[in-house]
């Protein structure tokens, strides 16, 4: 649907409602697939939303009335049109309890207030999982009414699939992972899950009003345990929340649910660590499939802190038991060198970064994990060829005797001038428009000698020249980076 329909649609509804529209502008759009709007009018604004699923509205729509007759802070719901994609909803104004954590993050530490908004939305939490429960039919919910087995391995396989095997350099034996897997997904199964379950319970989905949390986004509810969605609040991997505070909010969480159970009834701390571990994969198979497939700048910038966290969990909690994953785990956490953040990632006007690369054309172009989509690829192929050379069979282009051979070859120079050239012309514009990322990649047959001479020369070149630049140096296939 185009956006003038859906402005449109609004338009309507908000004159349905008594309240006459004077601009509709667009609110940045997250993960989904849905599009939201802030809709001013003559009295107030409200938030108009298109959602072409049918389905996951309907579940929207249910558990909005229900939650609101349990007196949970969740928007009203004002006005739906007749195909049941758009509708109108409550503002609760642009401030999420994730703002609070920057500001804490900016600051150096979480400071009181923001800790007291994080209690006040465990202690809403509880009340989600425990009264949210009562009477609620799971039948009306989407896509599945209940957290089972089938959703534990969807969990591990999105993990797999768009974190791990788009990362050639993991190894691993498919059947005995998957027989793991199934192992893994019967011990989370055992956990009690006679409670609602959020699903997307992070701080992003938290909007403080007048200094109270109102909860968004939680259209993916169903029947569930309660260890999911509190993983889910205190190992948002971008909070970079303290282990320290993650006990305490932890333990204020558990004092909040006896006032309905003992947390030992449901074994509440043997099942914990697993929960864990499903998130942080899960959240890394859905930053694999926004970021390193749908090129989507934000989620590539969350993995480093994904992976962070990933290994110190793993450091602590080994999967000594599950030892094909705990095999994946560990190369998966190698990988963070190559997506260690940088300032020119998330600040807009940080200094530039150029990452130059050596690559095998047989293997593939390199990814650019900035989202911009990739940049500039140098075929070396047209070049002298020092693998044809017995003596340079164990060498690659940083060795100085293939150094020495290239560096012999008029090819050589002619090629580095006109890369100078063209790459130079760029980083010049790049720094007076104050853009934040460019990528210079050179590929060969095998990614061993031209395209890491080249690679390294232009690296040197850049640093020599542009003393201001950031500088990443990947050789791919000889997994080095600098």
């Amino acid at each position: 649907m185009l956006d003038y329909d859906i402005q449109n649609d609004l338009s309507e509804l908000v004159r349905s409602i008594g309240m006459t529209p004077v601009d509709i502008l667009p609110i940045a759009e997250s993960g989904s697939s849905r599009k939201y709007y802030r809709v001013k009018t003559s009295e107030a604004s409200v938030i108009g939303t298109y959602n072409a699923n049918v389905e996951e509205n309907e579940a929207f729509f249910y558990l909005t009335e229900h939650f609101g007759k349990m007196h949970l802070p969740v928007p009203k719901l004002l006005a739906v049109n007749k195909e049941r994609t758009c509708y109108l909803q409550s503002d609760h104004g642009d401030t999420t309890l994730f703002g609070h954590v920057q500001h804490a993050l900016a600051a150096g530490k979480y400071d009181e207030q923001t800790v007291g908004l994080f209690k006040q939305t465990l202690e809403q939490l509880v009340r989600f999982q425990i009264e949210g429960h009562r009477g609620l039919d799971y039948s009306k919910v989407y896509p599945v009414p209940c957290f089972d087995k089938p959703s534990v391995m969807d969990d591990l396989d999105y993990f797999k699939y768009y974190f791990v095997k788009p990362h050639a350099e993991i190894v691993f034996n498919e059947t005995r992972l998957k027989a793991e897997f199934n192992a893994f997904a019967d011990v989370v199964c055992q956990a009690k899950n006679d409670f609602f379950m959020y699903r997307d319970f992070q701080s992003r989905n938290v909007m403080i009003d007048h200094d109270k949390p109102c909860f968004i986004d939680y259209q993916g509810g169903r029947r569930g345990p309660l260890q999911y969605d509190v993983v889910s609040l205190l190992y948002q991997v971008k909070a970079q929340m303290p282990q320290s505070l993650r006990d305490e909010l932890l333990g204020y969480y558990k004092q909040a649910l006896t006032a309905y159970l003992d947390p030992d009834s449901v074994d509440f701390d043997r099942y914990y660590p697993y929960f864990v571990y499903l998130r942080l994969l899960q959240v890394l198979g859905a930053y694999g499939f926004r970021g390193l497939i749908q090129k989507k700048a934000h989620f590539i910038e969350s993995i480093p802190y994904a992976l962070k966290e990933l290994k110190t969990w793993n450091e602590k909690h080994p999967l000594d038991a599950y030892p094909e994953l705990q095999s994946v785990i560990l190369q998966v956490v190698s990988l963070l060198n190559k997506f260690t953040p940088h300032s020119s990632l998330l600040t807009p006007h940080s200094p530039l970064t150029v990452t130059v690369n050596s690559f095998s054309f047989k293997k593939g172009y390199p990814d650019d994990f900035s989202g911009n989509g990739g940049g500039f690829v140098f075929d070396c192929r047209a070049l002298p060829n020092p693998g044809r050379e017995p003596q340079f069979k164990t060498k690659t282009g940083r060795d100085w005797e293939v150094v020495e051979y290239l560096t012999e070859k008029p090819q050589t120079h002619v090629f580095l001038e006109h890369v100078k050239g063209i790459v130079g012309q760029s980083i010049d514009n790049y720094l007076e428009r104050h853009f934040s990322n460019l990528m210079v990649s050179f590929g060969c047959t095998g990614g061993q000698h031209r395209s890491v001479f080249f690679a390294q020369s232009i690296a040197d070149w850049i640093k020599a020249t542009y003393p201001t630049v950031n500088v990443r140096l990947n050789h791919i296939e000889q997994k080095i980076h600098e």
